[in-house]
């Protein structure tokens, strides 16, 4: 078998799969990359038994078949090559030879023989969305998701259709982030995908790009087709929690402020809070300003900030990194918090709708 193609391509097509090589398996071809020659394509497959990425690029072939090799001497090699076009040759021996320009080396493969089959996923439960709009609501919610293994559900993204409205949805028991879209999908969709996942399919997706994704389903994988990738992970089991009983109804105290002077001033306030010196950041608000302070065993602070304040004042304790991080996801440079007490959840919208709707546990301050 033999292959020549472009180095540039086929250096993306490596990086993109390796996002799904096992690092250590009991199947030693997990640990490499699948590659299947046909008439003028080269496919590429990485499978960890839970996530899968498979691609392929355009090449001049000699032969049919296919074999497995490694990872990491597969990028590499391909990556430092001297010129533009590679020659990929196996022998009988599987035995992979690699030429460009005037470099030349070998290094062994190993039979397909025992590398499993990606799922297979019926395309007829499918949807389509905007790869843009799939990356952003990825990035704005994937940091609620939890990292605690004993309710793995928790640990992936709820993906909620019904009547044309997309919510994905992460909570941790801490906060609760959920990012909303209008979409022409009219079926009913309620599966949850592991963060991981989400993440890779979040990287492949380009920042600039206006193509559409299309994600087919069935009750145990899901499929994300972008361009020419397509990343398969299994789905995860249990049950979501329900977190439309979490959103307030309404709210006693509502504040709009500048998400980057907010933003400014938590992060001086994260100068004196580590692992040894934890505090709450102490919240008043009233009268049009927003008064901080915090203190611990390193020093103390206080600053404040002007805002656009109605309803009641209310001065609430919350955990600085749990903010700022759903600040850091937000959109937009003005931002809505609304406060119902001081021992019930903060919430923050965008300056106008519901487009994103992040909620934050607060901490009872000492007097």
């Amino acid at each position: 078998m033999k292959f020549i193609c472009d180095k540039t391509e086929i250096s993306e097509a490596i990086g993109n799969v390796s996002r799904a090589v096992s690092p250590k398996s009991t199947i030693p071809a997990l640990e490499g990359i699948k590659v299947r020659i046909s008439e003028g394509n080269v496919e590429l497959t990485a499978y960890n038994l839970e996530m899968g990425i498979r691609t392929s690029i355009n090449a001049t072939t000699d032969g049919e078949g296919e074999f497995v090799v490694s990872a990491r001497l597969f990028s590499e090699f391909t990556r430092r090559m001297s010129g533009d076009q590679i020659t990929f040759e196996i022998d009988e021996n599987l035995i992979i030879n690699i030429s460009c320009s005037a470099t030349e080396c070998s290094f062994p493969a190993l039979s397909a023989n025992e590398y499993p089959e990606l799922p297979k996923v019926d395309s007829t439960r499918s949807f389509s969305i905007k790869q843009s709009t799939l990356k952003s609501m990825i990035n704005m919610t994937s940091y609620a998701a939890s990292l605690n293994e004993s309710k793995p559900v928790l640990t992936g993204e709820l993906f909620d259709i019904e009547d044309g409205s997309f919510n994905m949805v992460a909570i941790d028991g801490f906060r609760l982030a959920i990012r909303n879209e209008m979409t022409d999908c009219t079926e009913k969709y309620h599966f949850v995908v592991p963060k991981k996942a989400l993440l890779e399919v979040s990287t492949l997706i380009k920042d600039d790009t206006d193509k559409i994704c299309t994600v087919c389903t069935n009750d145990r994988h899901i499929i994300f087709e972008i361009g020419n990738v397509f990343v398969i992970s299994r789905l995860l089991e249990g049950v979501f929690h329900n977190y439309k009983l979490s959103i307030p109804s309404g709210c006693k105290t509502e504040a709009i402020i500048s998400k980057r002077d907010f933003t400014t001033c938590l992060e001086r306030c994260s100068l004196l809070i580590d692992e040894k010196n934890k505090s709450p950041i102490r919240c008043e608000v009233g009268n049009g300003v927003i008064k901080i302070s915090c203190k611990t065993g390193i020093g103390k602070i206080n600053d404040a900030i002007s805002a656009d304040i109605s309803g009641e004042i209310v001065t609430i304790g919350f955990n600085n990194k749990l903010i700022l991080e759903a600040l850091k996801a937000a959109e937009g440079d003005k931002i809505r918090i609304r406060f119902n007490g001081a021992m019930k959840v903060i919430e923050i919208l965008p300056l106008d709708g519901e487009s994103f709707i992040f909620l934050i546990m607060p901490i009872q301050l000492k007097n």
